[in-house]
């Protein structure tokens, strides 16, 4: 029930003031697709003795469920308002993340004869009436819908069919890619995490107010002073990510996880508790920043305890966002034109979740371009990158690149934004791999004892990067540097579809 409260509440967030009117006093459920639609009354929704008395179709349809529908109105227009919702419209307006939320769910109805808010300042007037409406009692969701003036909403509920469809074809064409040949073999024992030295430093930055939190992870044993990058996604953090950096740390590599500041999890907490605005488009380029600040520290050797590395040759791997910072760094250069011309049709028929995080980035890109030229590969699961990189962009001189993508991402699914840009890419030696079954959470290596999905996938590929000396430059018919091998998993299957694209 929770869910439909805050559902309605973008509902109102997206819907516009305009000129002083009178207070709503019907909602309207349209089903196109049955060729029918419910009315109620805001009286209904306050009483669900009125909702029992009365004569409209959904009136009647509690009585044909013994008051089951009643029930569950009355929840929600009980449904309190989280007063943490105040203190984030206030920090959220204008925000492009923001507006781009609330473009997606403008599409699914209208309050009659007002136009779309998408700034968040009706949110914002909303919840100010409300409050002041309601006295000393926290407002409920019905009194925020109280406090918009109109006629009626309408909400179409056919909409939702329409999006759920547009996802499920958007993994169609990896699945039928995968069913084409057989998965990669798992390896014949199961990798265990080796011991590894782990520590929390902190960087002084240039472009950051205070210090970054790295979490470095380096061998007990023999260095072969070769360095790797991480970088976590959005609301996330190093600790998920701590598994990749043991397992390579096991095999002589020094591993760097930054927490990104502006987009990690404590972020997520100060956005959801009302605290903050959300990721702003700096970040695109101050993730990349973050991770040149590391390359550029280890290489003048200002963290103790770590010797001479190798930092002209570096790899980085990064999930979800951390995925487009890891192919920013490689040396593809992010673009505008994608980002203008589709991001505000929601009817486009490759849009997809990611899109709300590609399109908020806008007002970044042009100081996104800071390619690090000792970044010579990049390994990139579940990357948004389908509107943010041209396919001419990964036909360019970058460096050599995996990309992983799961079958079952809804967040960020395979095609588009995976399949669609890889297809001019892997004549050069650009490898995909997709995981049957993976979605946008479980390729990650969390708290998994033996490091997740893909750890000994990113053991091989960063072994075959740095022993590919010259070679692993991109080129026409470059040789693929993930050869097949035991590096597949027995519970969501791998496969290299790079030949089939």
């Amino acid at each position: 029930m929770r869910r439909w409260g805050l559902c309605l509440l973008g509902w109102i967030a997206a819907s516009g003031l305009g000129s002083p009117a009178r207070a709503i006093e019907q909602v309207v459920l349209e089903l196109p697709l049955l060729n029918s639609s419910f009315s109620l009354s805001i009286s209904e929704l306050r009483s669900p003795e009125a909702l029992m008395a009365g004569n409209s179709d959904l009136a009647e349809l509690d009585r044909a469920s013994s008051g089951a529908v009643g029930r569950v109105i009355e929840a929600l227009s009980r449904n309190p308002v989280p007063l943490t919702l105040t203190h984030l419209a206030e920090d959220s307006i204008g925000s492009p993340l923001l507006e781009q939320a609330l473009l997606v769910v403008s599409s699914l109805g209208e309050i009659e004869g007002r136009a779309p808010d998408l700034s968040g300042e009706t949110f914002k007037a909303a919840l100010a009436a409300a409050t002041a409406r309601s006295g000393d009692s926290q407002p409920t969701v019905l009194d925020l819908m109280e406090a918009i003036p109109g006629e009626r909403v309408r909400v179409n509920l056919s909409e939702a069919a329409v999006i759920l469809k547009r996802m499920l074809a958007q993994r169609q064409q990896a699945d039928r890619l995968f069913a084409a040949g057989p998965a990669s073999a798992p390896p014949q024992a199961t990798p265990s995490l080796a011991e590894a030295r782990v520590r929390t430093l902190q960087l002084p930055v240039a472009h950051r107010a205070a210090p970054l939190d790295v979490v470095l992870v380096q061998p007990t044993g023999a260095s072969n002073q070769r360095l790797v990058l991480i970088s976590h996604g959005l609301w996330d953090s190093p600790a998920n990510f701590e598994a990749w950096g043991r397992a390579l740390a096991g095999h002589g590599y020094t591993v760097a996880l930054p927490r990104h500041p502006g987009s990690d999890k404590q972020q997520q907490r100060l956005v959801l508790s009302g605290h903050a605005a959300p990721p702003k488009p700096a970040e695109l380029a101050l993730r990349v920043r973050d991770l040149k600040a590391i390359t550029d520290a280890l290489a003048a050797q200002q963290f103790s305890g770590v010797g001479r590395l190798n930092t002209d040759e570096v790899v980085v791997i990064g999930h979800s966002w951390g995925a487009t910072t890891a192919l920013q760094q490689a040396g593809l250069k992010p673009t505008a034109a994608s980002l203008k011309r589709r991001c505000d049709d929601t009817d486009d028929p490759q849009r997809n979740l990611s899109w709300t995080l590609q399109c908020s980035w806008l007002d970044g890109v042009a100081q996104a371009d800071l390619s690090d030229p000792r970044v010579v590969a990049a390994a990139a699961v579940s990357p948004p990158m389908s509107l943010l990189f041209s396919e001419r962009e990964m036909q360019t001189n970058i460096g050599r690149l995996l990309v992983v993508s799961g079958t079952h991402d809804w967040v960020v699914p395979p095609d588009p934004e995976a399949l669609a840009p890889m297809r001019g890419a892997v004549g050069l030696g650009h490898q995909l791999v997709l995981a049957k079954g993976g979605d946008h959470f479980n390729l990650r290596p969390g708290t998994h004892p033996a490091g997740g999905v893909l750890t000994v996938l990113l053991l091989r590929w960063v072994d075959a990067v740095y022993q590919a000396g010259a070679g692993v430059r991109p080129a026409p018919g470059a040789r693929a540097l993930l050869q097949q091998g035991d590096w597949g998993n027995p519970d969501i299957p791998l496969r290299d579809v790079s030949s089939q694209l």
